[in-house]
């Protein structure tokens, strides 16, 4: 027999007659086999066991193991070994419990070279089989394993990202999903297979079923910006694209939703931003550009007093441009984290006490009681001055602004064991509930009946908000319509260590 893709065939031959084995072992080499023999059982099931053989020639009556035992043992832990037993005594009963264990047939004994030479080329046609039936099961499981790897990888990957992931067929029921796609859907649970079309939103639905009446060659992707909470609270950018089959005809869609709430809030920022500084901006330009004429025009007689009045007011209105301005740098700083601070000790009391001194015309205007309590020996805090200055400003102002003619303002500092603590309270117009759930955002200013007359930027209690929080400090806000507003905030005290983190930090 030739050799097989330049592989010889591994042949165990298991005999206690020497002649027997030894005239088959040569007759086998000169047909291409390689052949290894035993002479007895025991040596062949040890040598049998150890190698990986093709074929194994076991006979049947052997002095100290028979061949049925030797056949069961090769069989259990080489199973590809195809066996054949060779006898002259056959029975019945030996031949089917042969066959049981695993036997490829009987060769009787005795037999010729070329009967031998046919049990065995059938018998390695089915080994060959046998290997070829293994390789391709490995193969088959290996891309199992792998498809199941990769279905398991890819998983991990959409499951982990924020967008949205939907897949529906083209009878929009879902095919795969993700969990920010039931977070964004506001859905608790799908189901493979469901029909999804009456529980999803109307305008998601809208811009999936886009693609049914489109025709095959439109492949484009849509995309739309869709409300999915009120009150601006979720804004998605849902996104389309089919999925074609084979020839071409739809098979379903896969929606992509993209959280684009912060971009949203942006915007509305922006919008708003543009709309108040055009505000803000316009009367005292126009105000100031009206007064600048009038003394520009000689042909008008203004006396010396209504030049001063009207060079006093174009201050004053340019004064409250430049707070602007300053108000939105302050914000740009602190956003970007460039603002170069000089960390230092500093008083506390003394910052309060200036600024109430800087704000005593407006308070006598409005007929205002201060009171300032201090403990004693209040320790110093670690801090930079321009930005505490600012921050005392922002609330000593508004306590002045959005009082009531002949209120009150009481201002306290005071510590326990761990915190600094300031107190800024007015007897003022107070805020509503949900006025003050918008408190520290930028740009807002509560509106009624008493502040329409009060001009501002909007930023100033924000800015506060950002300087405490840079210090790791808190700030609380009381308040009642019409009663009055209280702000109380507390500054951590620092250790040396912390102080230096924070100087390194800005």
């Amino acid at each position: 027999m030739n050799s097989i893709e330049n592989i010889k065939p591994k042949v165990i031959i298991i005999d206690d007659e020497d002649a027997l084995r030894l005239g088959v072992k040569k007759l086998l080499q000169m047909e291409g086999y390689d052949v290894s023999t035993a002479a007895n059982g025991t040596e062949g099931i040890a040598l049998g066991i150890k190698e990986d053989f093709d074929l194994a020639i076991i006979d049947l009556k052997m002095p100290d193991i028979d061949g049925i035992t030797v056949l069961k043992n090769i069989r259990e832990h080489r199973p590809n070994t195809v066996c054949f037993i060779a006898t002259a005594y056959a029975s019945y009963d030996s031949a089917v419990q042969a066959t049981k264990i695993g036997s490829q047939g009987y060769i009787p004994k005795p037999f010729s070279a070329e009967e031998l030479l046919n049990h065995l080329r059938m018998g390695y046609e089915k080994r060959k089989l046998i290997l070829e039936a293994d390789r391709l099961r490995a193969d088959r499981e290996n891309r199992l394993l792998e498809l199941s790897f990769e279905r398991t990888r890819l998983n991990t990957i959409i499951n982990s990202i924020d967008d949205g992931v939907l897949v529906v067929n083209r009878d929009e029921q879902a095919v795969y999903f993700n969990a920010s796609a039931l977070k964004y859907l506001n859905l608790h649970e799908i189901f493979l297979g469901e029909s999804i079309a009456d529980i999803l939103p109307p305008k998601i639905r809208e811009v999936i079923e886009i693609h049914f009446d489109k025709p095959n060659n439109d492949s484009k992707s849509y995309s739309e910006q869709i409300e999915l909470l009120p009150d601006e609270k979720l804004f998605v950018q849902a996104t389309t694209t089919r999925i074609p089959n084979h020839d071409g005809t739809l098979a379903g869609v896969v929606l992509v939703l993209k959280n684009i709430s912060e971009f949203k809030r942006v915007e509305f920022i922006k919008s708003q931003f543009v709309s108040m500084v055009a505000h803000e901006l316009k009367a005292p330009i126009a105000a100031t550009i009206g007064f600048l004429n009038l003394l520009l025009q000689s042909e008008i007689e203004i006396s010396d007093e209504q030049k001063t009045d009207f060079l006093t007011r174009s201050n004053v209105r340019l004064s409250s441009l430049l707070s602007l301005v300053n108000d939105l740098l302050d914000i740009s700083r602190i956003e970007m984290q460039t603002v170069v601070r000089e960390i230092k000790e500093i008083s506390l009391k003394d910052i309060v006490t200036d600024v109430i001194q800087l704000f005593n015309l407006d308070i006598n205007k409005k007929n205002l009681s201060v009171i300032f309590n201090c403990e004693d020996n209040l320790p110093t805090i670690n801090a930079d001055f321009n930005e505490i200055t600012r921050m005392v400003t922002n609330l000593v102002s508004n306590s002045v602004k959005y009082n009531k003619v002949g209120g009150e303002i009481k201002i306290e500092l005071k510590e326990n064991s761990r915190y600094i603590i300031f107190t800024v309270g007015d007897s003022g117009i107070g805020m509503k509930p949900n006025e003050k759930k918008k408190l520290f955002l930028d740009f807002f200013r509560a509106k009624n009946e008493f502040t329409k007359n009060i001009h501002g930027t909007g930023l100033g209690l924000a800015i506060v908000k950002r300087i405490v929080d840079s210090y790791s400090g808190t700030i609380e806000v009381d308040t009642e319509y019409g009663v009055g507003t209280t702000f109380r905030i507390q500054f951590p005290k620092l250790l040396e260590t912390e102080i230096t983190t924070t100087i390194n930090s800005h």
